[in-house]
């Protein structure tokens, strides 16, 4: 008896592992960018909350984005792959960038679906995911962006809205580097896959039932 529950419990915690694990079984390689010709209108935020399967996902479902792309940012190296940043040294994080329209969604609310979805007091960690490439970061692009992360960062922590300190980084975007394809829309195409059923879909059920009224 003692030995089937502990082979159960091996194989649960095999099977959720992590992003990196994951996705080490890749789809096609050679699929096309995600790139797509997108609005002049739209404003662009960037955000780094773990893995960007997760992060892509909750975004998408927000009603005013209108596509979110998952890379890398936040690091020291020129042209990084998902290979690269796995080893800790390139200091860059999975991001997901976002392009949406200011006039349906405000990047105050953005910002609030960050904190709604995952967890900001965790240091290089989020859930079973561990590492730097997974520490969470709010990019700025504007003081005026600066000043709503830390003025959101300052009400929540008066609130104690989180039972720790909130850790995630507050940085100016530099460079955003888009990851190989296989990644891009991956829990909506995967959702078959161990990680993001574990994972993936329940973080995003997670913040749908905390932020009904501004999904898609």
């Amino acid at each position: 008896m003692h030995m089937k529950y502990f082979l159960s419990i091996l194989i649960l915690s095999i099977t959720l592992s992590s992003c990196a694990q994951q996705s080490a079984k890749k789809v096609n390689s050679s699929l096309p960018s995600k790139k797509e010709k997108l609005s002049d209108d739209l404003s662009l935020a960037y955000f780094a909350s773990g893995c960007f399967w997760c992060v892509e996902a909750v975004y998408e479902s927000v009603e005013g984005v209108k596509e979110a792309v998952s890379g890398y940012a936040g690091g020291q190296t020129d042209n990084p792959t998902y290979k690269s940043i796995g080893t800790g040294t390139t200091g860059h994080a999975e991001t997901v960038k976002v392009y949406y329209d200011p006039d349906v969604v405000s990047f105050q609310t953005l910002v609030d679906v960050f904190f709604a979805s995952g967890d900001p007091t965790t240091l290089n960690q989020q859930g079973p995911d561990r590492g730097t490439q997974y520490r969470s970061i709010l990019f700025y692009q504007t003081d005026e962006e600066k000043a709503i992360i830390e003025n959101t960062i300052k009400k929540l922590e008066e609130e104690k809205a989180f039972k720790n300190p909130i850790v995630s980084e507050v940085t100016k975007h530099t460079k955003f580097y888009e990851a190989e394809a296989y990644h891009q829309d991956y829990e909506k195409l995967h959702p078959e896959n161990p990680y993001v059923k574990g994972v993936s879909i329940p973080r995003l059920k997670r913040f749908q039932a905390k932020m009904p009224d501004i999904l898609k």
